[in-house]
């Protein structure tokens, strides 16, 4: 059974810094694409970085220079450090596994149920 738990988000100060987690389980981490999504009420899920099964990173342009995405293949678990937070940051942020690299939806097929982060001014 596929698992993707989130863990690590909470409120904080605009400027100040977030580490998300994403363990999963049952499925070949090491062979996915990951990523971290978004989303705000109201507003579609948009893709935020991802990472393919060697280390290579997109990110979205309005988080570039901002966030680090990173996975430890070894320990099945993808991380975020969100660095310079703002209050448009705010939003659910969702970890999901896919077979290729892409900042759209459609190729993710796994997903967790994602971590409320909330930026404050």
């Amino acid at each position: 059974q596929v698992q993707l738990v989130e863990s690590g988000g909470g409120s904080v100060q605009s400027g100040g810094s977030l580490r998300l987690s994403c363990a999963a389980s049952g499925f070949p981490f090491s062979n996915y694409v990951m990523g971290w999504f978004r989303q705000s009420p109201g507003k579609e899920r948009e893709g935020v970085a991802v990472i393919n099964s060697v280390g290579s990173t997109t990110y979205a342009d309005s988080v570039k220079d901002r966030f680090t995405i990173s996975r430890d293949n070894a320990k099945t678990t993808l991380f975020l450090q969100m660095n310079s937070l703002k209050t448009e940051d705010t939003a659910m942020y969702y970890c999901a596994a896919g077979p290729f690299a892409s900042l759209r939806v459609p190729p993710f097929n796994f997903w967790g149920q994602g971590t409320q982060v909330t930026v404050s001014s």
